[in-house]
């Protein structure tokens, strides 16, 4: 059973842990616990303090994920292909392959439903491995960002993409700030994971930003739990350097050659 068989074969049995990397230090910690690490576009407002993913670039993504792969051992990683790579076939199975090829990835990840429907085949039909993304989508957002699939014509066409992607041979789903009632629906009628960020309990697995997570990036969506106070760490830290440089503590004779 390969890594991709592995995780359909969860669903149902087991919940799929996932989490965002832009770096080998970090991902070697993730790799111990996590089943899917996504070097995520993510990385345009965490680290580059983007306004949107839009302005993510390919090579911003390779670099990052070339980094990523050197702390990963067992997970299954997945990158992110940014705005602007994937407009038709063609250029979506070049971008594809560069990032595959020199990332050494598993697979990436396309936002969007019908409207890349035929995206997606060709690249799966070219042995390209996808996870779809459904919902919120960050790189086709203009203004607020706001729950998907509360109106009735919001869910008929939500649950419609996921049904076609599914088809199409993705082998998972992301489904980003999804109202739970839909979420829940799209979960138990596909056969394939789907991988739930602000889109309730009912997924097969959850993702979050790790930055988020831990308290170093100061966002306050509904959807983020902070799990620690990374931030306060540091700074605790920085503040013992600091004084102890001022007061000749540091370095010591241990601390010099």
């Amino acid at each position: 059973m390969n890594k991709f068989q592995n995780l359909i074969h969860k669903k149902n049995k087991s919940k799929i842990v996932c989490l965002t990397a832009y770096s080998k230090n970090i991902a070697s910690i993730l790799d111990k616990h996590c089943d899917i690490i996504l070097v995520g576009d993510s990385l345009g407002s965490v680290l580059y303090n983007f306004k949107s993913t839009r302005d993510v670039s390919l090579d911003m993504m390779i670099a990052h994920a070339k980094s990523v792969r050197m702390g990963i051992k067992n997970s299954l990683m997945i990158v992110d292909m940014p705005f602007n790579t994937y407009r038709n076939c063609t250029e979506a199975l070049q971008n594809a392959k560069k990032i595959i090829s020199t990332t050494k990835c598993d697979a990436v990840k396309l936002e969007g439903g019908i409207k890349i429907i035929s995206i997606i085949r060709h690249l799966i039909k070219n042995k390209i491995h996808v996870q779809g993304h459904l919902g919120l989508l960050p790189q086709s957002e203009k203004g607020k960002f706001r729950v998907k699939g509360k109106k009735i014509f919001e869910k008929i066409k939500i649950l419609n993409d996921a049904k076609l992607l599914e088809k199409a041979g993705v082998f998972s789903i992301v489904l980003e700030c999804v109202e739970t009632s839909l979420a829940k629906k799209i979960s138990q009628e596909l056969k394939i994971p789907t991988i739930g960020i602000g889109a309730s309990s009912h997924c097969d697995g959850q993702v979050l930003v790790t930055d988020d997570l831990i308290g170093l990036n100061q966002i306050n969506a509904k959807f983020v739990k902070k799990y620690a106070n990374i931030t306060k760490q540091i700074n605790s830290a920085i503040i013992r350097f600091k004084n102890e440089v001022k007061n000749k503590k540091f370095p010591s004779k241990k601390n010099s050659y």
